[in-house]
């Protein structure tokens, strides 16, 4: 890794951390307090620190301005729209709508819930993030973009968008165990950090190396802020190293598992599944 991604990497991980510590020191810190799964008291305070710590970053190791914004607009839009249905979700009436299903049938009684906020707002934070790379002559397949009419651009824009919001749901996704949506980050954006945009991912991957230790003793929780957040802008290092085909690919990956989460338990699955198991253990706790 080049010293300008150690660099990136680092300005993540000194983000995150300094602004968990301000996050918890806020007079609304206690609206972040939850239960984990084990019945411990955790705050929610790890989600808005990582996601505007990892965005930051990302940012400060983009290759260019456009990249960087993509970034910004990325993991603190996503970031923003989670920690809303972070808070808001919580409340009883809004509760009963689980998973989009859910969401949009309450959307059909003409009740907004605070997941539909977070699925719209992670899109548009997606698109617009796919926008700016489109924009951007130095991301993968640019001369090819400029040749195409302009319904090969907006398709490659939305598909673009698709990964974005893609990657950040898949991370979320995975946000149901201590350490596992980090560690997950850090395995996906650690090979991403190299080539010409690797500066976006290796300021993520710093800033969940930076908050992974206090994850995995259960001190605090990303929740849907962080997640989403840290995923977005791994969907942007994806995007901006990816053409249209590549895209594709992407996407239909992410569907994929995203359909199987329907109908599968990601923890089942890594909990049966020799050395995933031991993984996903690492570090972590004892019961």
């Amino acid at each position: 890794m080049s010293a300008g991604r150690v660099i990136a990497a680092g300005v993540g991980a000194l983000a995150a951390r300094y602004l968990l510590r301000e996050v918890r020191a806020t007079p609304w810190a206690p609206t972040l307090e939850r239960t984990n799964f084990r019945g411990r008291s955790v705050t929610l305070a790890a989600g808005p620190a990582l996601a505007a710590g990892a965005a930051t970053g990302a940012a400060f190791g983009a290759a260019s301005p456009a990249a960087g914004a993509a970034a910004l607009v990325a993991g603190l839009g996503s970031g923003a729209v989670g920690l809303y249905d972070d808070v808001v979700g919580a409340r009883p009436e809004q509760k009963a709508a689980k998973g989009f299903a859910g969401h949009l049938a309450a959307l059909r009684e003409g009740m907004v819930t605070a997941g539909m906020v977070k699925v719209a707002g992670v899109g548009a934070a997606g698109l617009a993030a796919a926008a700016l790379l489109a924009a951007d002559p130095t991301v993968a397949g640019h001369r090819r973009r400029q040749r195409q009419g302009g319904l090969g651009r907006v398709t490659d824009v939305l598909l673009g968008a698709g990964v974005v919001a893609g990657t950040a749901n898949l991370l979320n996704l995975l946000d149901l165990r201590p350490g596992r949506a980090l560690k997950s980050g850090i395995l996906l954006g650690t090979p991403l950090a190299r080539g010409p945009h690797g500066g976006l991912a290796a300021g993520a991957v710093g800033a969940a190396a930076g908050l992974i230790r206090d994850d995995l003793d259960e001190r605090v929780m990303l929740g849907d802020s962080g997640a989403n957040a840290i995923g977005a802008l791994l969907g942007v290092a994806l995007a901006a190293r990816t053409g249209p085909v590549g895209r594709a690919g992407i996407l239909a990956v992410l569907a994929g598992l995203t359909a199987a989460s329907e109908k599968v338990s990601f923890t089942k699955v890594i909990q049966q599944t020799p050395g995933l198991r031991e993984l996903d253990a690492l570090g972590r706790r004892s019961a």
